[in-house]
């Protein structure tokens, strides 16, 4: 297992850190590429637990909020989101009022939002003034907690850490992705000047996001008793299960960096 999931990273970083320093369509690609499989895996788990999403329907919504990532001006999120949301709604209503044809309406709308919104926000954070340091930074940062926590758990691990949702996740493995993630953060800011306060919350909110992304999506497939999203990639499951902590701190830090920092 832990050969697959080194050269399954040792193929993939390349191509996504490629990608992240050309920008433009080239980072617009590997998001969008990366969001659909997610999102194409979630409605997939949504079958498995029994319901019935709209698949055409979430994925097109998925990329509609990507293009709005590309082309904020032309506003295509807000009027997506309506748009298609009252449709998957008027769907409904030609189902005759088919048992959970209201749940599955709205985890077709949560699903998409969910994964496209939360991805959108990566093109944000590339679009920032310095945007590559900054996607950079979240990467760092997110893929270092999760690396800590992974190596730090299998050595030392006993203490189970949210049994009920992830059982092979420990305490003592937790810890060790918040020391790694927040060391990251700590250097990493640092390195791109941003002061040691703001390089010290990013890796505190950081390292919140990337345990809480990958709970998240523990929660999901635990619902539909499910292991992992897919087997897409050896070593690691499935996209959603690679992208679920990027997706809460692309959010996070691009927030932070707009709201806080005051980066435009």
């Amino acid at each position: 297992m832990l050969r697959y999931r080194v050269l399954s990273a040792l193929v993939l970083m390349p191509l996504v850190l490629l990608a992240t320093y050309f920008g433009n369509l080239w980072f617009f690609a590997i998001i969008c590429i990366a969001a659909l499989l997610a999102s194409y895996e979630y409605f997939s788990l949504l079958k498995v637990g029994g319901y019935r999403p709209l698949v055409a329907l979430g994925l097109l919504l998925v990329f509609l909020f990507l293009v709005d990532g590309l082309y904020p001006d032309i506003r295509v999120a807000g009027g997506s989101l309506a748009l298609l949301g009252l449709l998957g709604l008027a769907w409904q209503v030609g189902q005759g009022n088919a048992p959970g044809s209201l749940l599955s309406w709205a985890l077709t709308l949560s699903g998409a939002v969910y994964v496209g919104w939360s991805a959108q926000h990566f093109l944000a954070l590339r679009s920032l003034e310095g945007g590559l340091q900054w996607i950079l930074l979240t990467f760092a940062i997110t893929w270092i907690c999760d690396s800590g926590a992974y190596f730090v758990g299998r050595w030392k691990g006993k203490h189970p850490f949210f049994p009920l949702i992830s059982p092979k996740k420990t305490r003592e493995g937790a810890i060790g992705g918040a020391v790694t993630g927040v060391a990251a953060g700590l250097i990493g800011g640092m390195l791109v000047h941003l002061p040691w306060y703001h390089a010290l919350a990013l890796g505190v909110l950081g390292v919140l996001g990337a345990t809480f992304g990958d709970l998240a999506e523990s929660v999901v497939k635990r619902q539909v008793g499910v292991k992992d999203s897919s087997h897409l990639i050896p070593g690691h499951g499935g996209m959603l299960d690679r992208i679920d902590s990027l997706l809460f701190n692309a959010v996070i830090v691009f927030y932070y960096l707009y709201w806080v920092v005051g980066l435009r």
